[in-house]
């Protein structure tokens, strides 16, 4: 079946789902009538990512990410997995009479940011509303601090606010990188449209394909707040924990995108990934930590870490006397008497503190020989 292309257009193989299903679309008849048949082959044609777009995909998700990790806490960032296959879009004009849901220019399946805030802000609702029992934190006040006033808020125009969050477009990972071709079957079409007779079993199904991405398929959010425009300050350590819950809730009850009535669009938090985030984050934080320490109270907070290690390694048992872990402390001590008084302070404390747990010693005997008093009292 030819597209409506010039004719040096010839192979669109290549090109992304979105190029090959809009642009390229290869769908018609000689004549540029629409075929009664072979939609889903078709389809099943142009779903599958070409490895160019498989890379374009990669970098766009680095590129959210990295600049995710540059605004810090500014910034949720929520793994998740679909569930269910996921459709946006279908009431765009296309041929098939659903369309979907592209990024411009890349050709690649996307959730607008807008249509996410959406869904989450009816997530709150439905749980600031108490029908899902315990509300969570959410309330009116906390939807419109962080959301801004609904549509139904009388008061928006007399009285506009500005939501404190700000969602991001998000790009799926395709699971096995392709999409997938789902099938819609209307009964009683003559009834419903054309209203020629009543609605009876005699009636032929109209099947009607569209593009979906499948279950499996990675989603992740990215949520942005402006805490300047927080006025409480709990809801400033919170925001975090609320989004989550309304996240939670949305996904298993609610759906992103559309035929969500229908069991489209639900997905679950990616806890491991997210607890991988967390740990990377936390892993981050204290290297920065680490970093804005001068050499020797580095050195001293380098030496606290590899004693906590080893008291967890010996599991309540200690080293012996002149092993390597005591030996580290004789050398911290040594090297600590032309250090700050700040620092040799930081210094003596750590050993009085951590040397009796690892190794085998009379803490009295080894100050003397340490001298740690006098370097308290340089």
């Amino acid at each position: 079946m030819p597209a409506a292309v010039p004719a040096y257009l010839k192979d669109f193989s290549d090109a992304p789902p979105g190029h090959r299903f809009s642009l390229y679309y290869a769908g018609w008849n000689d004549d540029w009538s629409k075929p009664k048949s072979g939609v889903v082959p078709m389809l099943d044609a142009l779903k599958k990512l070409p490895d160019h777009s498989i890379k374009l995909l990669t970098a766009f998700c680095a590129r959210q990410n990295t600049a995710a990790e540059m605004l810090g806490d500014q910034v949720l960032v929520l793994p998740c997995v679909s569930t269910a296959p996921f459709a946006t879009g279908l009431g765009n004009e296309h041929p098939l009479e659903n369309g979907f849901a592209f990024l411009t220019p890349y050709g690649l399946p996307y959730l607008a940011g807008s249509g996410i805030k959406g869904v989450i802000r009816t997530a709150a609702e439905e749980l600031a509303g108490g029908d899902w029992g315990e509300a969570k934190g959410w309330d009116e006040d906390v939807i419109r601090s962080l959301f801004g006033p609904g549509e139904e808020d009388h008061t928006r125009d007399a009285h506009p606010q500005q939501g404190a969050l700000r969602f991001w477009d998000t790009l799926p990972i395709l699971h096995k990188n392709e999409m997938s071709v789902e099938i819609m079957t209307p009964h009683h079409g003559e009834y419903y449209q054309q209203g020629k007779h009543g609605p009876h079993n005699s009636e032929n199904p109209n099947p009607i394909s569209f593009l979906a991405v499948p279950a499996k398929s990675e989603f992740t959010f990215y949520v942005e707040c402006n805490a300047a425009l927080l006025h409480d300050d709990t809801l400033r350590l919170t925001w975090r924990g609320l989004i989550e819950t309304a996240f939670d809730h949305a996904g298993k009850w609610l759906g992103f995108g559309a035929k969500t009535a229908v069991g489209y669009g639900r997905m679950r938090l990616d806890e491991k990934a997210i607890e991988v985030a967390r740990e990377k984050k936390k892993l981050q934080a204290h290297a920065d930590e680490l970093a804005s320490l001068s050499p020797s109270l580095r050195r001293i907070e380098e030496f606290k870490e590899a004693f906590d290690a080893r008291a967890k390694q010996l599991r309540g048992g200690k080293d012996n006397p002149n092993t390597a872990f005591h030996q580290k402390a004789q050398t911290l001590a040594r090297d600590a008497v032309g250090w700050s008084k700040e620092e040799r302070l930081a210094a003596v404390d750590a050993i009085e503190e951590w040397l009796p747990r690892v190794v085998k010693i009379e803490m009295k005997d080894e100050r003397k020989k340490l001298k740690l008093s006098a370097l308290r009292s340089a």
